[in-house]
């Protein structure tokens, strides 16, 4: 089966495709793939690292607040399209994958042109611009949520198969994770991203000492890389002294481990880490970025609270001492963690990338319905 995979921009948009192909690559020794993207994403990086060859389209998405500037969108998308038959043309895809960013749009569009069936998938709760204009050209709307559907014009197309969770995450183990780290007590896991999330950290900084001094809980703090060393002068300004159990480091590498030792997780509510949340099974305090397309970070967490899944705490909401107390009283209520991994179940979808695969093998076959 030959795969052109769209996706670029966020490494939301762009792990997902790379999970999908590797899921394929596995079970299929003809399996090949091909990906589209720009040269401005992480996929300039990412693809290549994953073992992928990929062709590079200009594209940018539209402007609300300076019309004129999408003049030169739309001639860039123009490019776009042609430049994307081109690639179908000479490539011969039996099927197309776009998992976002605004390189699907292109892509899509030229699928229903050259007549290769095509999905796009959605990772958040509400639909982006991207995902919902491709509509009219895919054959498929694969959906991370069943609340979705309530959002898209072609229902008829669209297929829930949840979001792809790495393998690590489905094969961790609480009580090995908890063993390998050395957690004895309660433990919380912090982070706000690969980048980290300025007002998480601040507010965190501020609760580190009461955490030491209290010796309640174990707790790992993942500041992100560019912000740790200015985060680590400020920790010693305060003169805080971390312990063993109270950790605080650039970047977890190890989060699948983490995740699964963890008695609580503190994050934003980006797509993909909502959905390994829910596929652990962890109780979670979800700080929605206001700072993205559509608020969707926060119709994901809603959506988890919403069925006593998750705690949400917006960041206009968030102070040390609403953190501090949040994270205590939840750590401490063996009821309350017990009924929100009970309630993630539902949210839970771990065989994302099988239905997918399933996905991609009917239309490849030419049976799209």
């Amino acid at each position: 089966m030959r795969v052109l995979f769209a996706g670029g921009g966020t490494g939301g948009h762009i792990n997902p495709a790379i999970s999908i192909a590797d899921y394929a690559a596995a079970r299929d020794k003809d399996f090949e793939a091909l990906f589209v993207g720009t040269r401005s994403g992480l996929e300039t990086k990412l693809v290549p690292k994953a073992g992928y060859n990929i062709e590079y389209i200009e594209i940018q998405g539209f402007d609300r607040k300076h019309i004129l500037r999408n003049f030169e969108t739309l001639r860039k998308l123009a490019a776009a399209r042609k430049r994307c038959r081109n690639i179908i043309r000479e490539f011969k895809p039996d099927c197309i994958v776009c998992t976002g960013g605004y390189v699907s749009g292109p892509v899509a569009m030229a699928s229903k042109t050259m007549k290769v069936p095509s999905l796009i998938h959605e990772q958040n709760v509400y639909p982006g611009m991207t995902v919902k204009g491709s509509a009219d050209y895919v054959t498929y709307l694969a959906l991370s949520f069943e609340e979705t559907i309530n959002h898209m014009r072609h229902k008829e197309k669209c297929v829930v198969t949840g979001n792809p969770v790495r393998s690590e995450i489905l094969k961790a183990d609480r009580e090995k994770s908890r063993e390998k780290l050395g957690i004895k007590k309660p433990f919380a896991l912090i982070f706000g991203g690969s980048l980290g999330a300025d007002r998480i950290n601040d507010a965190v900084i501020e609760i580190l000492d009461k955490i030491v001094r209290d010796d309640k809980i174990e707790l790992l703090f993942g500041t992100g890389d560019r912000n740790y060393e200015k985060i680590m002068n400020r920790i010693n300004e305060k003169g805080i002294r971390l312990t063993d159990s109270v950790r605080v480091v650039s970047y977890i590498d190890n989060m699948a481990e983490c995740m699964a030792a963890a008695d609580v997780v503190v994050s934003r509510a980006g797509a993909i880490t909502v959905s390994e949340i829910a596929a652990l099974g962890k109780p979670s305090i979800l700080i929605p970025s206001p700072n993205v397309v559509r608020n969707h970070q926060e119709q994901n967490a809603r959506e988890f609270e919403s069925k006593n899944a998750a705690a949400l705490i917006l960041e206009r909401d968030l102070t040390p001492d609403v953190l501090y107390d949040k994270i205590m009283s939840m750590i401490g209520d063996k009821n309350t963690l017990s009924r929100m991994s009970e309630n993630l179940k539902p949210l839970a979808k771990t065989d994302a990338l099988e239905k997918l695969y399933e996905l991609m093998i009917k239309m490849s076959k030419g049976e799209t319905r």
